[in-house]
């Protein structure tokens, strides 16, 4: 089993919300928030604004963390063809300046605010989806119900 943490931007401006285009090899496309993995030693916290500068070019400064989600792929659904699990921290960002652009030889590409209501009809990540639950609900429990992976959600 491979494993990842990942610390993720939800940037909400009015009724849109932050999304990236992720780029892979096969030419498929996901949209996605801005974020990745945690580097070794790194705090999750630092990551979440290195991320976001690297693919969007805007600098972004943490107002609050809004949970934590985990996830298994089976083998059968997972990229590399083993089962992976990924460990993503959801955090709210507040845009603070730079100016949007794509990220230079990067895993993503078209940084675009889109309207929220708009976001349903996107093929995405189930990130999105949950960023987004994270920012409406604030649970308490920093934790809500796992996205169905099916029809335009994707893992």
């Amino acid at each position: 089993m491979s494993f990842r943490l990942a610390a993720y931007a939800v940037c909400i401006d009015e009724e849109e919300v932050l999304l990236v285009r992720d780029v892979q090899e096969s030419g498929d496309h996901n949209w996605t928030l801005p974020g990745g993995g945690v580097e070794h030693m790194e705090d999750p916290f630092d990551a979440v604004t290195r991320e976001l500068t690297e693919e969007t070019g805007f600098r972004g400064i943490v107002e609050r963390l809004l949970g934590v989600d985990s996830r298994v792929i089976p083998a059968s659904e997972a990229r590399a063809g083993t089962e992976h699990q990924n460990i993503g921290i959801f955090y709210q960002v507040r845009i603070a300046g730079g100016r949007l652009r794509s990220e230079p030889n990067g895993d993503t590409a078209d940084p675009v605010w889109t309207p929220i209501s708009e976001v349903s009809g996107l093929r995405r990540s189930s990130l999105v989806d949950i960023g987004l639950a994270l920012a409406h609900e604030l649970p308490s429990t920093g934790h809500v119900a796992p996205v169905p992976v099916e029809g335009l959600v994707q893992h």
